[in-house]
């Protein structure tokens, strides 16, 4: 009687046993999404030569509030002069994220300050991304909202 119930209950278990890790997977992230300044619309999709990539990336789609200095506005704040005629528009910020868990991880780029930081995305919901960038164990969150 004992091993009747415990090969019925095996597959049970397995079932439980991976249903967790499966709710615990990070949640795409792709898409358009406005910052939460609501002045730019990012577009994240899969980057890197082998497709399909498990690696994300995010630039900057278009500008829902143009920079000061124009549409043609230049990334001069880049600490490395040689990337400081760089349009904007089109500029990856979010940059080698990897799923992790729940949330995805990777390099997130301000072009206002020209620096880069250590990024955590994750979904927050329909339509709601949390983004936040961090410098040691200190975060500045953002919420970003799907467009559309």
């Amino acid at each position: 009687m004992m091993t009747r119930f415990t090969l019925l209950a095996l597959p049970l278990l397995a079932v439980f046993a991976l249903a967790p890790a499966q709710a615990r997977a990070a949640e795409p992230v792709g898409g358009l999404w406005v910052t939460a300044e609501k002045d730019a619309v990012i577009a994240i999709k899969p980057c890197g030569k082998a497709r399909p990539s498990p690696t994300l990336c995010g630039m900057i789609d278009r500008f829902l509030v143009p920079p000061p200095q124009g549409l043609d506005q230049r990334d001069i704040n880049n600490p490395d002069t040689r990337l400081r005629t760089r349009k904007l528009l089109g500029l990856p910020i979010l940059s080698g994220f990897t799923a992790d868990g729940d949330v995805w991880r990777g390099r997130i780029y301000d072009p206002k300050n020209g620096k880069s930081y250590r990024s955590i995305i994750r979904r927050k919901g329909p339509g709601v991304l949390e983004v936040k960038g961090c410098i040691g164990p200190f975060c500045q969150t953002q919420v970003w909202k799907r467009l559309g």
